[in-house]
């Protein structure tokens, strides 16, 4: 596939700066294209710590039409492979569990915890025949924030590097102490990319979130670009005297903010005082996108009234990101609309996001 390199430039200086073109979020061929240069080369989260806590344990999953198999090891590493059969392509594991060694269901071929062959069944008389060559496919797996990460280039940077300094400024939330709560997944009628952009600016909070826009500073929101992520953050504005109306978060105080983390190029950490959620966004086609959201919190939190509450408030702010991302994907395939421009003050994460894009797009370093 040809596209000119025009298509994919996008200034660097924000004042003059014009948007992605509308066609590259509804294009079929982009989106492929996408699958390879950006979601083939990046790191993505697939799972948690808890999921893999013992040796032998494991979980099986697909991304991206790649069907993947995470397992901890004997002496406790992580290992990540491709969950095909090195024979005739079968399953060497289902679902998830813990096992000592992996079977494949389809002519029982086996394998060890580190991917090894150690039984063909039948194979006795085959001529030039090494098991060795004939170990699972190892993919990248990598783990930070008890999150479970892969990468399908084998060459990739590893994963704190791509991450830069997010892993000091989010590990102040202490994500890593908190348990899963609840898991939700949105289905949209959205391109990927329209979500993320979405994500990366507070300028529509005044319009599409009035709740959440109560409890967050809007004057002071900051917005954060780095080389691979962008982090948001706002003071919490507190309930102001002589207000009725009711409020999540009732005092202000200068170390109370909620930060959002946005890790190039689909997943997010939104970090509350008192939760963190992680928002993953899976492309599924071109006006197709799944949103899949996991609500953490400290152990003692786990049930009450203001873990629910805490759902429930996050829930309403995807709701209406949703149907916003929806309206704006229909509007995208409008003749007359072919790219905007950017505000400096409230959408430099989304120049970012799209400059990040862009170089990526054109064949730069993951």
């Amino acid at each position: 596939m040809t596209i000119p390199m025009d298509t994919f430039h996008i200034e660097p200086d924000i004042s003059r700066a014009w948007s992605l073109p509308a066609p590259l979020y509804a294009d079929a061929q982009i989106f492929d294209l996408e699958k390879e240069r950006i979601f083939g080369r990046t790191w993505q989260v697939v799972g948690h710590a808890h999921q893999l806590a013992n040796p032998g344990d494991y979980f099986t999953l697909e991304l991206l039409g790649e069907p993947l198999l995470l397992v901890r090891g004997a002496h406790g590493e992580l290992r990540g492979f491709y969950n095909v059969c090195r024979h005739r392509a079968g399953p060497p594991a289902e679902g998830c569990g813990s096992r000592k060694l992996f079977r494949c269901g389809y002519h029982g071929w086996t394998y060890d915890l580190e991917g090894k062959l150690i039984s063909a069944p039948e194979f006795e008389k085959v001529q030039e025949f090494d098991p060795a060559s004939f170990t699972l496919a190892p993919v990248r797996a990598e783990e930070w924030f008890n999150l479970i990460f892969v990468n399908f280039d084998l060459n990739a940077a590893p994963l704190r590097e791509s991450l830069g300094r997010m892993s000091e400024q989010a590990e102040r939330f202490h994500f890593s102490g908190m348990k899963l709560f609840e898991r939700r997944t949105y289905d949209m009628k959205c391109n990927w990319k329209t979500y993320v952009d979405n994500y990366l600016e507070g300028y529509h909070l005044p319009s599409v979130h009035p709740g959440l826009n109560r409890e967050l500073d809007y004057n002071a929101y900051v917005v954060e670009p780095y080389p691979r992520h962008v982090r948001q953050f706002s003071p919490i504005r507190g309930a102001q005297a002589g207000d009725s109306t009711p409020r999540r978060y009732q005092e202000a105080r200068e170390d109370l903010t909620t930060d959002y983390f946005w890790a190039f190029p689909n997943w997010m950490l939104n970090c509350y005082p008192d939760n963190v959620s992680l928002n993953i966004v899976l492309p599924v086609d071109v006006d197709h996108s799944l949103a899949i959201f996991e609500w953490y919190l400290p152990q003692g939190d786990l049930g009450s009234r203001a873990a629910k509450a805490s759902v429930e408030f996050s829930d309403q702010i995807q709701i209406e990101d949703v149907a916003i991302c929806e309206r704006v994907q229909k509007n995208l395939r409008s003749r007359s609309y072919e790219r905007g421009r950017y505000s400096v003050k409230q959408e430099q994460g989304v120049h970012a996001f799209h400059r990040m894009y862009a170089e990526m797009m054109k064949g730069g370093s993951s």
